[in-house]
């Protein structure tokens, strides 16, 4: 009688060949650093968006106060500065914060407050450099938030 079962006599190599055995963690070998870059990319995205809207909340209440009579263009950098700080932003001294005034703006005039803020990513800095081009390494990126108002009367 004949043995119809064609892989009872396969040599033990063979066998090891076709085997499956090892395939799940050399999958894991090589999706796992996709998956660590894809998750550090959203934390640092995260913290970069909250960085800005940091920065663009300071520029609006700079502007709201701007636009007041009597009021410094040193009072309202201070302004920006607390609201920074407040903010948790981590280089607040570092921010280059410019307040223009009478500038027009239909029939009367407007004040305007532009926030400059070094920003550097944790894991990432050298893949941001190549997307903004012309940095050098380690150079942050300067993000900016700018608000304008109308003056008061």
């Amino acid at each position: 009688m004949t043995n119809l079962n064609t892989n009872a006599h396969v040599a033990p190599a063979a066998a090891r060949i076709r085997s499956e055995r090892g395939a799940a963690l050399i999958e894991m070998a090589m999706t796992l650093p996709l998956l660590l870059l894809l998750t550090m990319a959203a934390v640092e995205f995260g913290r970069a968006y909250q960085h800005w809207q940091v920065l663009t909340n300071a520029a609006r209440e700079g502007a709201r106060i701007a636009v007041l009579p009597g009021i410094t263009d040193t009072v309202v950098k201070n302004r920006v500065t607390t609201y920074m700080t407040s903010g948790q932003l981590t280089a607040p001294a570092a921010a280059t914060i410019t307040v223009t005034r009478n500038t027009a703006l239909g029939a009367g005039t407007a004040s305007t407050v532009v926030v400059d803020y070094p920003f550097t990513f944790i894991m990432l800095q050298p893949v941001a450099q190549l997307v903004a081009g012309g940095k050098a390494v380690g150079e942050p990126l300067t993000m900016r938030a700018s608000a304008m108002m109308r003056n008061e009367q």
